[in-house]
């Protein structure tokens, strides 16, 4: 990753921030900008300098990790930061980073800042999305990652979907993923895998259960894997035997919500009018009330990021956003059907990088784990 280049690009937009420098503190924004990938430390970028202070676990790291930044060493991870990493900042105007620091943080960096001469003071002042919309549009590099990423995450659907079956409990499913996706590259799983067997698939965010899988019922499979730091997200779901006729509609119209979804959404859209191409196929089909998300996200170093489809989203779709499509349908008492791509937007349209299998390609497998 060019991380130089980065930090050009923040620098050209401290005027429009009506800022001198960027305190950098949330960890995907720390690592987006420096490359450091420990779990302690701040990177500040100035005009003319890029500092990252952090205590000793760390500079040893520090110098392999992120060459454009000068180390600051401190005591600890929370001892003379503040001292150190704004020394020679006198008038100067520092932002930081409103989402991330707290109010104990903020009274903490405030209170250190008046413990320094007052010739020698800078002013702290919010600066909001600084570094999060210059994320939303992907460098080929980190595509790559995200692209490997998301390969990575369909073999390991592949592998637990062809191997679950009835009396198998959601938590082995789950293990079935992680054990996969471990062992053949993953530095982790980006979220807890969802496994949600029967109705359990009308909660949206299920996580894997001791519940055994029943024959004769869906199963949303909700995973994602990290490559080099960047997320893959996927679901599929899959029917244990024959699909019913209740599960085939269903799962037929959530199908078609996310193939026009995809079909359908160009550049310059906002996430809002995304959202409606997919709400309206569900509404349509008598199910508004049990779609009750957002039709999808930015994925990046950060499992969710921007942009985001949803019904208020104003954010204005181009080329570079990385994006998930997950229409669902949810019935209390029944369960559910989600379908969800990871796809990347060039040209104006939409690609899906996903290329896990779903129901309609799968083959006549009794299982229909293929899907």
């Amino acid at each position: 990753m060019n991380h130089a280049a980065r930090i050009d690009r923040l620098r050209a937009r401290f005027d429009a921030l009506a800022v001198d420098a960027l305190l950098v503190t949330t960890p995907s924004n720390r690592r987006w900008i420096s490359g450091f990938t420990g779990s302690a430390g701040v990177a500040l970028v100035t005009r003319t300098e890029a500092r990252f202070a952090t205590d000793s676990r760390y500079w040893e790291q520090v110098g392999r990790e992120c060459p454009d930044f000068a180390l600051v060493r401190v005591a600890g991870a929370n001892t003379g930061v503040a001292a150190a990493i704004l020394e020679g900042l006198a008038g100067v105007r520092v932002g930081f980073e409103p989402a991330d620091v707290t109010v104990a943080a903020l009274e903490g960096w405030t209170h250190a800042i008046a413990e320094l001469p007052a010739a020698s003071r800078p002013t702290l002042v919010p600066a909001p999305r600084a570094i999060e919309d210059l994320r939303m549009v992907k460098e080929p590099e980190e595509l790559d990652a995200l692209t490997r990423a998301v390969h990575l995450g369909d073999t390991a659907f592949r592998y637990a979907s062809e191997r679950a079956e009835p009396g198998m409990t959601e938590r082995q499913v789950a293990w079935l993923v992680q054990e996969y996706a471990l062992q053949h590259g993953a530095e982790e799983l980006s979220f807890g895998t969802i496994i949600a067997g029967g109705t359990h698939g009308s909660l949206p965010h299920w996580r894997a259960s001791d519940a055994p899988l029943e024959a004769g019922t869906g199963v949303v499979m909700d995973l994602g894997v990290i490559v080099d730091g960047y997320c893959s997200d996927l679901t599929r779901t899959i029917f244990l035997g024959e699909p019913d006729e209740r599960f085939a509609r269903v799962y037929d119209i959530v199908l078609t919500a996310q193939t026009m979804a995809e079909e359908r959404i160009e550049a310059g859209m906002t996430g809002a009018q995304a959202h409606a191409i997919a709400a309206e196929v569900i509404a349509r089909a008598g199910h508004a009330e049990h779609f009750g998300h957002g039709l999808g996200h930015g994925v990046g170093l950060d499992i969710h990021e921007d942009p985001r489809f949803a019904p208020a989203s104003t954010h204005v779709l181009a080329d570079g956003h990385v994006v998930t499509v997950e229409p669902g349908i949810y019935v209390p008492g029944w369960g559910g059907v989600r379908i969800e791509d990871q796809c990347v937007m060039e040209n104006g349209r939409l690609r899906s990088i996903s290329t896990a299998p779903k129901l309609d390609e799968s083959s006549s497998r009794s299982r229909g784990a293929g899907s």
